[in-house]
């Protein structure tokens, strides 16, 4: 698993959107055993968080510590840096495994072998994340240019996943039809601009060429967006759940 993300975590924590709370009630409703969960790929623990208000412990990994220092704490949270597809965890312990907008960047094969050592039976996986921000007709075009013809050629090559509502990523699990969930939250276009930085992307453009291009992507959002004022800003829900 590669490790963007271990620079500005706190950046991360704080501007990366969070999942609405009808995705962790649907959740609740299709896992009757809430005994062990695993939430790989942590990060921030935004979903570690919220499932440890429904299960007796939460078990969160990260290959990265500093986004492990940056995490949200719970009594119930053991948190430990640990990849994704080799982890020190029991045979047969978990009855959720989840992973969060981070799928993409796992060896498959070696995960999913992992994924069925270590769950109950009868146990899922759930795969969720969430795709392009949508905002409104005069500033979706911009980010979208910004995001294919300014740093399109700085995404790794996984970010297609994404791209593609992770309708393509291998899951050979007999898989459930799940509803369709939107994140909406209100922001000030600085939030905005702090959650462009934290993209992958954007810290490839900077690396190779010297300079952030989210600053000239600013000046032309200021236009649409008017000082100090908050807009909704819709990202929708990927969500692929299988039984394991």
């Amino acid at each position: 698993m590669k490790d963007y993300f271990s620079s500005q975590s706190d950046q991360y924590a704080k501007y990366r959107p969070t999942y609405p709370p009808d995705f962790f009630n649907y959740l609740n409703t299709i896992t009757p055993r809430k005994k062990n969960a695993w939430d790989c790929g942590t990060g921030n623990g935004q979903i570690a968080y919220e499932l440890a208000k429904t299960f007796e412990h939460i078990f969160a990994t990260d290959i990265s510590q500093s986004q492990i220092d940056h995490a949200l704490q719970a009594v119930n949270i053991s948190y430990s840096v640990q990849p994704a597809e080799k982890t020190d965890f029991d045979n047969h312990l978990f009855d959720l495994i989840i992973v969060a907008q981070a799928i993409h960047w796992f060896d498959f094969e070696q995960f999913y072998a992992e994924v069925r050592r270590t769950a109950t039976k009868d146990a899922l996986l759930c795969v969720t994340g969430y795709g392009n921000i949508k905002i409104s007709e005069e500033i979706d075009p911009i980010i979208a240019d910004f995001y294919t013809n300014v740093i399109g050629t700085y995404w790794d090559k996984e970010r297609k996943y994404i791209d593609e509502g992770y309708a393509t990523i291998p899951f050979p699990f007999d898989e459930i039809e799940t509803p369709q969930f939107e994140n909406r939250q209100q922001w000030t276009l600085e939030h905005l601009i702090g959650y462009l930085n934290t993209w992958s992307a954007v810290k490839h453009f900077i690396k190779q060429n010297g300079y952030n291009p989210v600053e000239k992507l600013h000046a032309a959002l200021k236009e649409f967006w008017g000082d100090g004022a908050k807009k909704e800003v819709c990202f929708p829900l990927l969500l692929r759940i299988g039984k394991i």
